[in-house]
């Protein structure tokens, strides 16, 4: 069996060094579609070394590109066909503001396993601190079609009931055609986002936009229309990757408010709203 579960489970945790630039956390920003006007004041947060902050999602890029899902499937006990994978879903736990440049340890380990009988799902845990503590804590949960059926856990069910009444806000972020060639310039080199050929064999008419790109820009979303620009008041954010976006298309975000949490669902308006990210929360202050 390709997974062995019990070996993954019982591997001792990796510790890495992670160091990032503010030249880093300019790039994901604008492989997430920051900057656009150039010149608006509230993008330059975003793309301006001098006013620089850092939009928690770069937390699954910081240092090593995709931690989360590349580390996942080299672990003890994993070995699957990389046209197999697909990233199902990501938590993230910010314990404080993520700075603009800094070097931080990083501890991963496969926490969980789980059969879905026609495939398995893996949860990556990476967990991020630096001198003066814990940053962030990344849950990566890797969908390997295939590789279910040997009668383990089924694990949580991670659906939540659908947002009630109208959304409070929504917005529409267009996709560039070269956004996934971009995106992946932060580390994500998995071939499926840029080589037509391979996404072909995958099982896609052609290359995809990267999950963790979509949950970028959905966040900035949230954080620039309800939290006024302040990345500083999310807490947590979860997501289960639902569908697949092609570059050139548009999203639409749909936002339900509150106080502490905001729930989201993001679609692709060229495609009668197929769903993108489902179950997906924003914790805030």
């Amino acid at each position: 069996m390709p997974i062995d579960a019990a070996k993954a489970l019982a591997a001792e945790p990796r510790t890495g060094e992670l160091t990032w630039t503010t030249k880093d956390v300019q790039l994901y920003h604008l492989g997430i579609g920051a900057g656009i006007p150039a010149t608006d004041p509230d993008e330059l947060r975003y793309t301006l070394e001098s006013r620089l902050h850092v939009l928690p999602s770069f937390a699954t890029v910081a240092g090593s590109g995709s931690p989360g899902v590349i580390s996942g499937l080299s672990m003890p006990g994993i070995d699957v066909d990389l046209a197999k994978v697909l990233h199902g879903g990501q938590s993230l736990t910010l314990h404080r503001p993520i700075p603009a440049q800094g070097t931080a340890t990083a501890t991963g380990r496969i926490a969980a396993v789980y059969d879905k009988g026609k495939a398995a799902v893996l949860v990556m845990r990476t967990e991020v601190a630096d001198a003066d503590g814990p940053l962030w804590t990344n849950d990566a949960q890797i969908f390997v079609r295939g590789e279910g059926g040997w009668g383990g856990d089924r694990g949580p069910s991670t659906r939540l009931d659908p947002p009630t009444g109208e959304p409070d806000r929504t917005v529409e972020r267009p996709i560039r055609e070269d956004q996934a060639l971009l995106y992946r310039l932060s580390g994500d080199w998995n071939p499926l986002h840029a080589d037509p050929e391979f996404a072909k064999l995958a099982g896609f008419e052609k290359p995809i936009l990267h999950g963790l790109c979509t949950y970028g820009m959905t966040l900035k979303a949230v954080v620039d229309t309800l939290l006024g620009g302040d990345v500083g008041r999310v807490r947590s954010y979860t997501t289960r990757f639902a569908g697949v976006v092609y570059p050139g298309e548009t999203l639409r975000i749909r936002m339900w408010h509150t106080a502490e949490s905001t729930r989201v669902a993001v679609s692709a308006v060229e495609r009668d709203d197929a769903p993108v990210l489902a179950d997906t929360v924003v914790e805030h202050s």
